[in-house]
């Protein structure tokens, strides 16, 4: 079966969005239930700058959404920027006893996978029976989004050393948790410059969204004027069998395109 990613403008109403692109998908009936608790795993870098992550009411959306699961787990590792929870109370207001903060670096109930050549202890809650969402923001990176917000499984702060051997590293880590079930790229901004801390990013109110996070990731990068076909992280993960990474195999459904590219690229 082909791999099918939603593209919809989110410039009205975030959560409409986002129930709209998952109805084109076909909808994650078979990943909301009262038996799997889910695990969101956003991208925080740096806690003290206001934007460069999936922002509070694409959290929020992400969550209403799954409003059969037990519980709703919002992911993040420590890094030498700071703790996880820390990094995590930009997310403060959407806690409740439902949706709770979780830091992989934490947690004491881990099971041991060889990444990149060495022995990583990962969070229990990355594993099935739990639902497992990586969303990360719309930027123009060859290491992309969805799959290098991966990164970030590895608990502890010294995550530096993976950078010289990073597309085996992510790969070895999706791999290791055995799927990503919904990718959420979240383009209210895209960013041309992610290497800036200081980059505000272009207004673009988008999202990106699909089953197939390799398809979602190489949807991303596409509207980033970037070819999938040069991004490394793409080509390998496509080579391992975990996903489309040519733009011709994919069903792009939604919103008109030319409305996003006209926003990034003004």
């Amino acid at each position: 079966m082909a791999a099918k990613v939603a593209v919809v403008d989110i410039s009205e109403d975030v959560g409409t969005a986002f129930e709209k692109a998952l109805h084109l998908i076909g909808d994650i009936d078979d990943i909301n239930t009262k038996e799997r608790p889910v695990t969101i795993k956003v991208g925080v870098f740096h806690h003290k700058k206001g934007h460069h992550h999936t922002t509070v009411e694409v959290a929020q959306a992400i969550a209403n959404r799954f409003d059969k699961a037990p519980t709703i787990y919002v992911a993040e590792s420590d890094n030498y920027k700071g703790r996880g929870l820390e990094r995590l109370q930009i997310y403060q207001e959407i806690f409740s006893d439902h949706v709770v903060p979780f830091n992989l670096s934490e947690d004491t109930e881990t099971k041991e996978f060889a990444i990149a050549d060495e022995l990583i202890e990962l969070s229990h809650i990355l594993f099935e029976p739990h639902v497992f969402v990586s969303t990360h923001v719309l930027r123009k990176a060859q290491i992309g989004s969805i799959l290098k917000n991966l990164l970030g499984l590895i608990p502890d702060r010294k995550k530096a050393r993976f950078h010289k051997k990073l597309v085996p590293t992510l790969l070895d880590a999706y791999e290791a948790i055995g799927r990503i079930d919904l990718a959420v790229l979240d383009g209210t901004y895209a960013y041309v410059d992610p290497t800036n801390d200081d980059d505000p990013g272009t207004k673009a109110d988008m999202l990106i969204v699909g089953r197939d996070a390799v398809a979602v990731e190489a949807v991303g990068v596409n509207f980033c004027a970037l070819n999938p076909e040069k991004i490394p992280v793409i080509q390998e993960a496509v080579k391992r069998g975990l996903g489309e990474g040519d733009i011709k195999n994919i069903i792009i459904v939604g919103d008109p395109l030319e409305i996003f590219t006209e926003r990034i690229l003004q």
